[in-house]
């Protein structure tokens, strides 16, 4: 599970074993997320940072869903 919230809502609190790769890095850290085991679920506060998300890495061919909140 990724979560693409920011690093400070992250340490308020997150899904146990969740990876915290903020939406802002999501371009940047494109090789890191294509080597992690897929499928990839995408979570945030609101399903809308995590569908941005799961927009971007799906038309690289990258197969994620978004788990929203």
């Amino acid at each position: 599970m990724i979560d693409v919230r920011t690093r400070e809502e992250f340490s308020g609190g997150h899904v146990a074993g969740s990876i915290n790769i903020p939406l802002n890095e999501i371009q940047e850290r494109f090789e890191e997320l294509k080597n992690l085991k897929s499928p990839l679920i995408l979570c945030c506060a609101s399903r809308n940072r995590s569908g941005q998300a799961q927009h971007y890495l799906s038309q690289k061919e990258i197969d994620c869903h978004n788990g929203g909140s």
